[in-house]
């Protein structure tokens, strides 16, 4: 069994990338699950209707987030909606006044797969949960054979790495997400997890994490907020992490992050 999960999808054009891209890393990879967090999806900043249901029409079946999902309030109806089943998830620590659900479990070929959503605090603009404990308490409600992905939405590289080894042995893989940029530490711990500290994103290649770079520049220069723009067109990236899983009992599975360019016109 395989699984595709991408790292961010930024805007249209990192939506227009993985329009591109996706079909040929499914006919090369026959993926039987893909992931993706899709926080950024609409305009950068949240989801609406319409881009969710462009890439669940691409094979995408469950969508992980972060701290810009509630950017859109359309996103309030669509978990109301339970859309898709519940395939799309929120961060499980914030707060739980809030719609929707930081889990996600189905049966993938002849596997259970648990998929979990969690956000950082460190340097974060919000007062979440802790994430340790949101993962304890997840982890009370999953099959302990499940294949359990767990997408850790955070600023910091410790703290990515401080609960990645917090749930060695628990968690089938530990990925990051939010900065936009794939590290190259991707590894298994000691007890197994795989872990990366940022898959990376699926954006415009040419800016600064997916924005056009005139504007960031301008803002730390200038020390004011400058209005981000999110550039349709251009060079784009698109990063994921390719997972297998032997049917065997005894098999060893593997993890290989991938990448791929392309030009948006």
């Amino acid at each position: 069994m395989t699984i595709l999960f991408l790292g961010d999808i930024v805007a249209k054009n990192g939506r227009r990338a993985v329009m591109r891209i996706l079909p040929k890393w499914k006919k090369k990879y026959t993926p039987d699950l893909i992931v993706a967090n899709i926080e950024n999806l609409a305009h950068g900043k949240g989801v609406t209707e319409k881009t969710l249901a462009e890439m669940y029409d691409l094979g995408i079946t469950v969508f992980t987030s972060g701290n810009h999902i509630w950017s859109n309030e359309m996103v309030f109806s669509l978990f109301e909606k339970n859309t898709y089943n519940g395939a799309l998830l929120r961060p499980e620590n914030y707060p739980s006044e809030l719609p929707g659900s930081g889990l996600w479990q189905g049966m993938v070929g002849k596997k259970h797969v648990s998929v979990m959503s969690l956000i950082g605090r460190g340097f974060m603009p919000g007062d979440y949960d802790c994430p340790f404990r949101a993962f304890d308490r997840l982890w009370e409600k999953v099959q302990k054979d499940d294949i359990i992905l767990v997408d850790f939405h955070a600023e910091t590289t410790s703290e990515k790495a401080a609960l990645a080894w917090y749930v060695d042995g628990r968690a089938t893989a530990v990925m990051g997400t939010h900065t936009h940029v794939p590290t190259a530490d991707a590894r298994k711990l000691t007890k197994g997890t795989f872990f990366i500290t940022d898959v990376g994103m699926c954006g415009f290649s040419d800016g600064i994490i997916g924005v056009q770079k005139e504007e960031i520049i301008a803002s730390m220069m200038l020390q004011y907020r400058q209005h981000k723009i999110w550039p349709e067109k251009g060079n784009a990236v698109v990063n994921g992490i390719v997972m297998k899983f032997p049917q065997r009992k005894g098999g060893k599975a593997t993890f290989t992050h991938v990448h791929d360019k392309v030009k948006i016109s």
